[in-house]
């Protein structure tokens, strides 16, 4: 029985310290998912803050309406000029290099604070 247990010692404690190394791993993987989740929400925040005093978004949001006022004016005053000034505005900008397109794109996302901006080009193509 004593060679039994001297064989069994040593492979138990071989096993046991592999368990403990496993569950070390583990609490690892998930504090580091944590940290990540942790510096989003701080990143949300900054991001919040800063926004608070600026008024880019709301910049870009009469640059974007611009154009549907434009169009409801045309429809109210009868006027298709305008409709069609609005359509050569469009296709001026669609003419403008794509890597201009890109940066706009961008910087509106960021100005509304929309993130994943990368998928949603994706989208586009």
């Amino acid at each position: 029985m004593s060679i039994l247990t001297t064989l069994l010692g040593p492979v138990s404690q071989l096993a046991g310290t592999w368990m403990e190394q496993r569950g070390a791993e583990k609490q690892a993987k998930h504090e580091a998912k944590m940290q990540v989740i942790r510096d989003g929400a701080e990143w949300e925040t900054t991001m919040a803050n800063a926004s608070a005093s600026s008024y880019k978004d709301e910049f870009w949001t009469v640059v974007l309406a611009i154009p549907i006022f434009m169009v409801g004016y045309a429809i109210a005053m009868n006027d298709t000029a305008i409709i069609d000034r609005v359509a050569m505005g469009f296709e001026a900008l669609n003419a403008l290099p794509e890597w201009y397109q890109y940066l706009l794109f961008l910087a509106v996302s960021a100005s509304f604070g929309i993130r994943g901006a990368d998928k949603l080009m994706k989208l586009r193509k």
